[in-house]
């Protein structure tokens, strides 16, 4: 996952500005009673019961901790943390986004993206491939750096899209799943409803001091909206469309919107764990 992308390179590279918000946006979503033409893209249905092992305590006060661990079980197919590291080594992902440009204008943005899990997210390697209708480059993140190919020629993206490209990254879900393997401290925000539906507010913030509030439903444990500020700006995605994926929970839709205004929509078309991924997709050349 911007985050939560643009124009670079004069002539052929004009588009690095906007990266970040390639990564993710989409098209309408398929309706309910459309059939997956892939194995890959069939949405595994499992009960929605809340296991016990997730539960809290009612005569117990519930604390960030114990909140983001029954997060990470639900997520895991209520296998947790163990069976998240154990099915998501690699994931292959491809999806439709819909992102507004500095025009103001909606584009339509095919991606396709790769990684390579990481003993925490600084470590993970992400490439993520964007195709817009005058254009197609790539972003990677390996080697705790970022960089853009473009046919196969290597640039260093604009400042504001290197950001936007990482906020995806260290502003997503798996900054709330894989807390401690970030090294990141947790607070416990505040518990109210917000439109009939009882949240904890979770505070994660990690090593590089960048902080993300997780909405997670006191029902489900399942994280309904993230909130992130950049360079005085406000984000907050939402997610939508939760099912299994390789008995996994997945989000297959989400929008992002910066100070309240729309500014991309994604859908994950097909997604993929565990297949064998080539490292050289990650290669900088250098």
């Amino acid at each position: 996952m911007h985050v939560h992308f643009r124009n670079i390179f004069a002539l052929g590279l004009v588009f690095a500005a906007m990266v970040m918000t390639g990564f993710t946006q989409s098209v309408a979503p398929k309706p309910a009673d459309e059939k997956p033409k892939k194995a890959e893209t069939k949405k595994e249905q499992q009960p929605d019961a809340v296991p016990a092992a997730a539960k809290q305590d009612p005569k117990a006060p519930a604390t960030a901790e114990t909140v983001a661990e029954s997060a990470i079980v639900i997520y895991g197919g209520f296998g947790g943390r163990q069976k998240l590291d154990q099915i998501r080594k690699t994931t292959i992902e491809r999806g439709k986004m819909s992102l507004v440009n500095a025009q103001g204008a909606t584009e339509p943005v095919s991606y396709e993206k790769w990684s390579i899990r990481g003993e925490n997210l600084n470590s993970e390697k992400i490439r993520a491939d964007l195709e817009y209708p005058s254009i197609k480059y790539a972003l990677v993140r390996a080697e705790e750096k970022t960089f853009g190919l473009y046919n196969d020629t290597i640039f260093s993206p604009r400042e504001d899209a290197t950001k936007e490209f990482e906020n995806r990254v260290f502003h997503g879900l798996e900054a709330l799943l894989r807390y401690k393997e970030n090294g990141s401290t947790l607070e416990l925000a505040g518990h109210e409803k917000i439109m009939g539906v009882d949240f904890y507010f979770i505070d994660v913030t990690d090593k590089g001091g960048r902080k993300t509030r997780f909405y997670v439903s006191a029902k489900t444990y399942r994280v309904m909206m993230i909130d992130y500020e950049e360079d005085g700006i406000k984000y907050r995605r939402k997610f939508y469309n939760y099912n299994y994926a390789q008995g996994t929970l997945v989000p297959f839709r989400s929008t992002l919107t910066a100070n309240d205004k729309l500014i991309e929509e994604s859908e994950v078309l097909t997604v993929t764990y565990g297949q064998k991924v080539d490292e050289g997709l990650f290669k900088s050349g250098t």
